[in-house]
């Protein structure tokens, strides 16, 4: 049984680490704000984070030799000063491909129930494996060829037999590297000194969408904040309708299952990087029809600096990504029973946008505010997901109740009348 004692000290050597991380685009100014127990319930017993293997796997996920024509690192599509992302619709891997996913953030990776956004890795250590053997992404033969190209190197031949004892092998390069991703941790962010108490952590229209986010917004139904566990994400997987109109779901399906043969997932990660069957998420993992084009919900945390937005990368704003859900989606036989209209305002619209700026960490405080403005000018001119009659309830039919926010609607309690 954990006791008091051993969580803390545990937590201390994790907080060390973060503490003077060289990911940073500089130190960061402030302790992570997740809790000591959940830091020690995620890191693996049998894999702790040592001071000396979070060096070797910071050095391998910056390598570029670990890809077969020394191009492409783990961090060419999660670059640290990009809150750990590429800033691309869909990443680019060996040869100028590209696949069909967006890159994922690789900040506060360790504390989600799965990794990538169908989940088909359980485990850090399990996805850090897959990149350098995916044809399109670092494109190496197999784990064997990875292995005897890091081998032949002297440095990396010290330090596996310095850091686990034993030559190189292809299970402990995936090791070390998950070890560097789990420093990767946000810091505190104004929304975590609000909720503390501190009233003034918070700008006027970013309090208006905080009640927003957890009123009319419906944004906690999958984001929801929790203080052991604080990362604004359900860990669930939802179709929210985002490509929709671009597949026809069920025929993809039916081919789909015809074209998995192992069903491994080193198959499934070719699937969903380089063919349409991308499309389908979380089924190709399960093959459960309710998983037809079910995606992870993100985690909520900088994700200003991670733009652009969806499993896609179709949405290049934040705007665009909150006038997606206000028109209720994209219709489709698989569309999550959560997501409905909104019925939200063009001022609630920005004081949303606003709220989700102050998710945004203390160290990265500055980008945060420059990427936002520039999604804000993008969005004074292109707002293609803006569809206010389907928002409001004037057109179509969702097998919803038109959006009707009376006296007593939760955003009044943020100071904003409704619009007539």
């Amino acid at each position: 049984m954990l006791n008091k004692k051993t969580l803390c000290s545990s937590a201390a050597v994790v907080f060390a680490v973060v503490s003077v991380a060289a990911w940073m685009p500089r130190a960061a100014d402030a302790q992570s704000i997740m809790p000591p127990e959940l830091i020690q319930f995620v890191t693996p017993k049998d894999n702790p984070g040592t001071p000396e293997k979070i060096e070797l796997g910071r050095k391998l996920f910056n390598d570029t030799r670990l890809s077969a024509d020394d191009t492409v690192s783990c961090a060419t599509c999660h670059d640290a000063a990009m809150g750990f992302t590429d800033r691309l619709a869909t990443s680019k891997g060996i040869r100028d491909q590209f696949g069909r996913r967006n890159a994922p953030t690789v900040l506060n990776a360790m504390f989600l129930d799965s990794q990538f956004l169908d989940g088909r890795a359980a485990t850090l250590e399990e996805q850090a494996k897959l990149p350098p053997v995916n044809p399109i992404e670092m494109g190496m033969k197999d784990g064997a060829a990875v292995v005897q190209k890091v081998a032949a190197i002297p440095e990396y031949r010290e330090a596996f037999q310095k850091v686990f004892g034993r030559p190189v092998n292809y299970d402990d390069i995936g090791r070390a590297i998950a070890a560097f991703e789990r420093t990767v941790v946000s810091g505190e962010a104004p929304i975590d000194r609000f909720v503390r108490g501190d009233a003034g952590a918070l700008t006027p229209a970013q309090r208006r969408g905080w009640t927003l986010f957890n009123g009319k917004g419906r944004c906690n139904t999958c984001h929801g904040f929790n203080p052991t566990y604080p990362l604004f994400t359900d860990n669930q997987f939802h179709n929210v309708g985002t490509a929709a109109d671009k597949s026809d779901f069920n025929d993809l399906a039916k081919r789909a299952e015809s074209a998995l043969q192992k069903g491994d997932m080193e198959e499934i990660d070719r699937m969903a990087l380089e063919t349409e069957f991308s499309e389908l998420g979380r089924f190709l993992v399960t093959r459960n029809r309710f998983d037809i084009g079910a995606f992870k919900t993100n985690h909520l945390r900088d994700i200003v600096l991670t733009s652009p937005y969806m499993h896609d990368g179709s949405l290049p704003t934040l705007w665009d990504v909150i006038d997606h859900y206000n028109k209720g989606g994209e219709a489709n036989p698989f569309l999550d029973g959560g997501i409905q209209r909104l019925g939200l305002t063009e001022a609630e619209i920005d004081d949303l946008v606003e709220l989700l700026g102050a998710l945004t960490s203390d160290q990265f405080a500055a980008e945060g505010r420059s990427e936002l403005e520039r999604q804000r000018q993008i969005a004074k001119t292109s707002r293609p997901e803006r569809d206010t009659d389907a928002a409001m309830g004037r057109k179509g039919y969702l097998g919803d109740a038109v959006p009707v926010h009376g006296p007593k609607d939760p955003a009044l309690i943020g100071g904003r009348p409704v619009a007539k």
